[in-house]
């Protein structure tokens, strides 16, 4: 086959994809280019698998020599596991392909995106995402499609939007929207936001489904003009005969299963069954029909309660929010805790604060990165009264934890203002409808419950959708399971009081109309604000004090070019602070700002005040003429030197220890004694010099040594010396004394009289 290359425009941005050049086993491959981003993606087609559900599965695989790197570990050094932006990503492509298929498909199909190169300037989510829906039109396999998915950001002080925005664009942008579909209808939403109005999350799913509506028309053509026919399926036939004769002789039943089951309460399906077999010869060997008729009468009678009645299978109203419980400090010894509950979803959120230091590395082709918070979400079985798997998160906790974290990030403060890592855990002990939201509800009240100065609370409520494909339709505020099971639309909508700061929206209908999305959203923000008020009944703003337990922080900011210095050569001055201080000490580089951030933390506030102090008096800039009490640290014949900060030396030369003469510093001063010093000059190599001559003393000395005669070679107990003989020239060169006989010359450096001190001076 001859290579098939086709451009598409998304805003001013080109994707430019091609068939033909790899891969030609596959059913379906497509090479994907924007910049010097690539992507290559297959599609493959299985056997028919008898598993009740259709067995899509969607990998996103990013490898590290994508972007010239090697993986960092010192042993393994093949790619790992994805990571969770990969699962993430991957989610992302199924949730778009998934409700477009045939629907009763049970063929297995796999689609693989395999990231080849990032450029660091067009993020290879959404080329990814392009081809997989070219792939996937152009597959043998039924699709209902074309389909098309973008990304789009938005410019607050400009009031414009950007399409597919580059990685520069999306640092400056308030919004951050994946909006996948065509020209009639939006099939998945998955985004972030910087408290973003209702109406402008509107107008940007207007814009967007303009650009989806044109890139959707170029993969259809794709289609057309490369694609294969797509292989023949037939449903399995709908017992409608069984299920007419059901419904005529149990409606009854079917009736209250629904109410049980709307009320988490055991719907006796499986007895039902059992009775009607025992009962009927004719339907004695139709166990397993009678069990998916049933189901699918349940679920109308649902549907048509909602529709028909207005009026939901636990008795509320279509915008009616389930009863609200808030507590907080729900845990005696951790940092922050409160539990959420809604309806029988419950969610128990615990907050731990750490140092910056153990924050969390991010290892991909574009680099790394660290994050310092973390929200994680865990499901277990018995959430929802099962006994299954216990252990690594699967990808739906991954995704839920993620639109949580979304959620509150715009909320959390930057490490300027708040230098700690913070790790979120979400434990969800009952579920029944919207438990990602229950998470962030609960999140929110634990963060202010441990003191985290969070910008402004955020609530987060579910909405669904019941619809006759006729035009007649319900929104649904605080959708529960049944409701999510049985309906249309599962969209989660999450915000504080000044607008959304996320949203993910899955679908199993063939899209939603605009003005669905504007009643949903409408009716969210209600329901958003009323959850709000319960919760701030509950703990209305972040606590001022943190736990007792918490570690304290304390963060310090230095310049830039001396984090060096804080260092040291090996790090030997930062780990002697530790070591003598027992505080933690962690120093990160803010390039932008051309400063360094140094973080103290420790359990013990007496620890955090010695480093704080070592520290400060490291950084301090000291002028000629301050005083200090210090501590000597080492003697020579020549003089003693003195720390007069924490980290600071300078030298007292003996000429300045005293008005008594001192041939050697040894018969005056020991290490360890207590002197108080007055800085005379910092030299031109950083060196402090240093007296311990009040300036009346120093005055008199002068006095003194002008009284005397000048002898040559200089005055041995003079304060200047000869002037060969070398005094307290503290601006000379600093390599070797003179000899005893004064005959130290210009080399003199520190010396008393004509003589100077033997070795090399270092300090």
């Amino acid at each position: 086959m001859s290579i098939y290359t086709k451009t598409i425009h998304i805003g001013d941005k080109e994707i430019t994809l091609e068939v033909g050049k790899y891969s030609e086993q596959a059913d379906a491959a497509v090479l994907a280019t924007c910049g010097e981003t690539v992507v290559h993606v297959t599609l493959c087609v299985g056997k028919p698998a008898n598993l009740g559900y259709f067995p899509l599965s969607v990998e996103y695989a990013e490898k590290l020599y994508a972007g010239g790197k090697i993986k960092g570990s010192r042993w393994v050094k093949r790619d790992g596991r994805p990571t969770d932006d990969a699962i993430l990503r991957g989610r992302v492509i199924d949730r778009t392909l998934r409700p477009m298929f045939a629907e009763g498909l049970t063929n297995e199909v796999q689609v693989i995106a395999t990231v080849l190169s990032v450029d660091g300037i067009n993020d290879p989510d959404m080329v990814a995402l392009l081809a997989s829906c070219a792939a996937t039109q152009m597959s043998s396999v039924p699709f209902d499609g074309p389909v098309s998915g973008i990304r789009i950001g938005y410019f607050a002080d400009t009031d414009s939007f950007v399409f597919n925005p580059t990685y520069e664009e999306r640092a400056k942008s308030s919004l951050d929207l994946i909006l996948c579909g065509n020209a009639d209808a939006i099939i998945m939403v998955e985004a972030g936001a910087q408290e973003v109005s209702e109406d402008v999350m509107i107008r940007a799913f207007d814009e967007g489904q303009k650009v989806l509506a044109a890139s959707a028309a170029d993969v259809k053509a794709m289609g057309e003009e490369i694609g294969k026919p797509k292989f023949e399926f037939v449903p399995e036939p709908e017992q409608t005969e069984l299920q007419a004769l059901l419904k005529e002789h149990y409606m009854d039943k079917i009736r209250a299963m629904v109410e049980l089951e709307a009320h988490l309460k055991p719907t006796g399906l499986e007895m039902l069954v059992a009775q009607i077999v025992a009962e009927r010869e004719d339907l004695a060997d139709r166990h397993g029909d009678l069990t998916h008729a049933f189901y699918n009468l349940m679920k109308a009678e649902g549907r048509r309660q909602i529709l028909e009645d207005k009026i939901r299978p636990d008795g509320r109203k279509l915008d009616e929010i389930r009863p609200i419980t808030c507590e907080v400090d729900v845990l005696p010894r951790v940092h922050g805790s409160a539990m959420f509950k809604r309806g029988a979803t419950q969610a128990v959120t615990i907050t731990t604060l750490g140092s910056p230091s153990m924050g969390q590395i991010i290892e991909d082709a574009e680099g790394e990165e660290t994050r310092h918070y973390i929200h994680h979400y865990n499901m277990p079985p018995y959430a929802s009264g099962e006994a299954g798997r216990f252990g690594a998160p699967k990808r739906r906790e991954i995704g839920h934890g993620a639109l949580a974290e979304r959620a509150l990030l715009p909320m959390i403060p930057s490490q300027e203002e708040f230098p700690y890592t913070i790790q979120v855990v979400s434990e969800i002990m009952s579920s029944n409808g919207s438990t990602s939201q229950a998470s962030v509800c609960g999140s929110t009240m634990s963060l202010m419950a441990a003191g985290v100065p969070i910008k402004r609370p955020v609530a987060g409520i579910a909405m669904g959708l019941m619809s006759d494909g006729k035009g007649t339709y319900a929104v649904l505020s605080d959708i529960q399971g049944l409701e999510d099971h049985v309906g249309d639309m599962d969209f989660k909508v999450a915000g504080s009081t000044v607008g959304i700061t996320a949203m993910q929206m899955d679908i199993k209908i063939k899209g939603i109309p605009m003005d669905v999305m504007r009643q949903a959203l409408a009716q969210a923000r209600e329901g958003r604000l009323f959850i709000l008020d319960k919760m701030l009944a509950a703990i209305s703003e972040p606590r001022k004090a943190l736990s007792k337990y918490a570690p304290k922080i304390v963060q310090l900011t230095i310049p830039q070019d001396r984090i060096g210095e804080l260092i040291g050569p090996g790090g030997k001055m930062i780990k002697n602070i530790i070591a003598m201080t027992g505080a933690q000490v962690d120093v990160e580089e803010d390039t932008d700002k051309k400063v360094g951030l140094v973080n103290i933390s420790s359990a013990d506030q007496e620890a955090i005040d010695k480093a704080e102090k070592w520290i400060s008096g490291m950084m301090r800039v000291v002028e000629p003429g301050e005083e200090f009490d210090g501590i000597v640290t080492r003697v020579e014949s020549f003089g003693i030197f003195v720390e007069f900060l924490p980290g600071r030396e300078g030298l007292v030369h003996v000429s300045r220890m005293g008005m008594q003469y001192i041939g050697d510093a040894h018969d005056a001063a020991k290490v360890g004694d207590q002197v108080h010093v007055r800085l005379m000059e910092v030299d031109d190599q950083g060196r402090f010099n240093l007296t311990m001559l009040t300036r009346e003393e120093e005055a008199k000395k002068r006095e003194e040594a002008a009284s005397r005669p000048p002898r040559e070679g200089g005055d041995r107990g003079g304060f200047h010396g000869g002037s060969r003989g070398g005094g307290f020239q503290s601006r000379g060169p600093r390599r070797f004394g003179g000899d005893r006989n004064g005959r130290g010359g210009d080399r003199g450096g520190h010396s008393s009289g004509g003589g100077g001190y033997r070795g090399q001076q270092s300090y």
